[in-house]
């Protein structure tokens, strides 16, 4: 039976030194912020933010200096990260193009890909969705059914992809797609650049309790993707997705995305909370210290350049968890006397945590991942 490792990972001087920098800088441009948009979390986006990102050096801050990165610590890229949540910047324009799209393609990528679109997503100039889910197959990519067949010069594609975050808004998808024989459920799966530009290419947006359009559907019919485009090769999609997932499961935004509710909740208590409030806090602090080690150790792991995919999928069920948590428990114990900010905070984020066990992978399909390197199943 499998163990799972979370060795500590200590933020080295120069990350602690970074942190104040961020946060100066963050002071002043969100002063006008609502707390409610805030409340966004990495779901709101501003190309002109993430453009301010990129000319600080905080967009692709471990990348190579060649593909327009800075070569700075996991460390260092970690605090920026936890600053930017907490602060509810508006960084959705950006955030899955650092985040995994970005080193996918530094690790599978050719040399053409990474030179044409790096420099572009660090500088915040583009904007990536995630082509997995589809309808009808759940969380188990494996049995994705889009199709790309074979032309002269490229790939012809056509399926639809759904629970797309930010595809109205994305300049290019990572899409996996099948590319040989159905039977050969991992085998024959394989990802390619898509241009959102393309002919053929539709978004639809899908409305949530709160009138947003985070997820979309995006359907693809014959769409022409150019031989160029392929990562890596043809039929290796199945392990590259695996590489990728870490990067999107294990971050600080798997628990902090209700950060600013709780914020809130700890400024109307102010100083005298009663006992139900002081063990809420005590109890939301004590498992946001947890996730913020285990995310801290992984991305230890990821400096070191080991894949974490596991121990990623843990911190993400775990994490979301507690997001989904702390609305209904800040909920439960709303003192009497509350106001506007707190009020329409509390009320955005009990509409919209429901969908935060959806994206990164559903928590049945993660604790299935998780049992069955555990060896129970």
């Amino acid at each position: 039976m499998s163990t799972f490792e979370f060795a500590p990972y200590d933020l080295p001087p120069e990350a602690k030194a970074l942190r104040g920098e961020v946060r100066a800088f963050l002071g002043e441009a969100l002063e006008d912020k609502p707390s409610v948009e805030r409340a966004r979390s990495w779901s709101g986006g501003s190309r002109e933010f993430s453009r301010k990102l990129g000319a600080r050096g905080w967009i692709g801050m471990t990348w190579p200096k060649r593909y327009g990165g800075h070569e700075r610590s996991y460390a260092e890229r970690y605090v920026v990260i936890e600053e930017l949540l907490v602060a509810g910047a508006p960084v959705g324009n950006h955030w899955v193009a650092d985040r995994q799209s970005g080193p996918l393609l530094l690790r599978f990528g050719t040399e053409e890909q990474r030179r044409t679109l790096l420099p572009g997503i660090a500088a915040g100039e583009l904007c990536f969705c995630i082509g997995m889910s589809e309808p009808g197959s759940g969380s188990d990519l494996a049995s994705v059914r889009t199709r790309a067949r074979r032309v002269e010069g490229g790939w012809k594609v056509s399926g639809q992809k759904i629970w797309t975050s930010n595809a109205q808004h994305a300049d290019w998808m990572i899409a996996l797609v099948r590319t040989g024989d159905a039977e050969q459920r991992h085998a024959s799966l394989t990802q390619l650049l898509v241009d959102m530009k393309s002919a053929g290419v539709a978004v639809k947006p899908i409305a949530n309790l709160t009138g947003e359009s985070h997820f979309n559907e995006v359907f693809l019919d014959d769409v022409f993707v150019p031989d160029a485009m392929l990562i890596g090769a043809e039929g290796d999609g199945w392990s590259q997705v695996g590489a990728e997932l870490a990067y999107e499961r294990s971050g600080p935004e798997r628990y902090l995305s209700s950060m600013r509710v709780f914020l809130e909740f700890l400024r109307i208590v102010g100083d005298t909370p009663t006992e139900a409030e002081r063990l809420l806090i005590g109890h939301v602090t004590a498992r946001m210290w947890t996730l913020r080690q285990m995310s801290l150790a992984i991305a230890g792991k990821l400096a070191a350049g080991e894949n974490p995919a596991v121990a990623a999928a843990v911190v993400k069920d775990l994490g979301t968890s507690l997001e989904q948590d702390i609305p209904r428990d800040v909920q439960a114990l709303a003192p009497a006397k509350t106001d506007e900010v707190f009020d329409r905070t509390l009320i955005y984020l009990l509409q919209t945590s429901p969908s935060f066990s959806l994206r990164g992978g559903t928590r049945e399909i993660l604790r299935g991942i998780i049992a069955r390197e555990l060896g129970l199943r």
